[in-house]
């Protein structure tokens, strides 16, 4: 009996092993005493960044995020979360410039509606991706112009009313996959196909059209709260998932 995951709620960062995987789960609208001290360990390209964002509420959730991420990181690898420096590659995932830790600790992260995702491993790459379920995305077109053709005739053989989040589950895996292989646009959406079932207790497979790549990299979805999806895509099988909560 599959008995879905909980997020759980720790007082401190726990160890990361190589085998495992952790994701935390975090709101971004916090109070704005928050956001000063989230400021405060950002970069000058941070803040400077943070400015071009017309809308304050973005503003305020892009500086949560990376503030978050700099404590998380901070604190599994014993460092102050301002002295950490990012780099990113010809796609723009991001990463720690070399030189910020003794261990390969790499990461990937996603927001949508004020809620965050954080993915962290050892050694192997990751990406995670979270969506808000919004129906009008999911019609017209948008499956049958980029999912393959399999992911096309699963997601309209079901009712009508269960197409929405189908699609969104869909979505957050080829998301969180090409994200992992940090090849960005460059990835064809259609070139691979991952399954859409809402099975959160077992690794999914990724099956390409174009080559054995994708046989490498293995998925787990999320159930990031009410009304999101998530997934996480992980280079390799052999690793558990953790999930925490961020307070």
């Amino acid at each position: 009996m599959c008995v879905e995951p909980l997020w759980q709620t720790v007082a401190k960062v726990p160890p990361l092993l190589p085998n495992e995987v952790h994701v935390w789960r975090a709101g971004l609208d916090v109070d704005p005493a928050e956001i000063g001290r989230w400021r405060a360990t950002l970069s000058a390209e941070e803040v400077s960044r943070a400015k071009r964002f017309h809308s304050p509420q973005n503003r305020d959730r892009y500086m949560a995020g990376r503030g978050i991420l700099r404590e998380i990181l901070a604190r599994y690898l014993g460092t102050p979360s301002s002295d950490f420096r990012f780099c990113q590659n010809a796609h723009g995932k991001p990463a720690l410039s070399p030189g910020s830790g003794l261990v390969d600790l790499r990461f990937n992260i996603s927001h949508s509606h004020g809620l965050a995702l954080f993915a962290f491993t050892l050694g192997r790459e990751v990406g995670v991706d979270v969506e808000y379920i919004l129906p009008s995305r999911s019609e017209g077109r948008l499956a049958e112009r980029f999912f393959s053709p399999r992911e096309v005739v699963a997601l309209r053989s079901l009712p009508d009313s269960a197409q929405p989040e189908a699609f969104f589950h869909c979505w957050t895996r080829k998301e969180a996959y090409i994200k992992a292989r940090g090849g960005g646009l460059s990835i064809s959406l259609a070139s691979f196909t991952v399954p859409i079932d809402s099975n959160l207790c077992t690794h999914l497979p990724i099956t390409a059209h174009d080559g054995p790549e994708a046989g490498r990299w293995w998925l787990r979805p999320l159930a990031p709260g009410e009304g999101f999806v998530g997934a996480v895509a992980v280079e390799g099988a052999d690793w558990s998932l953790g999930l925490w909560q961020w307070v």
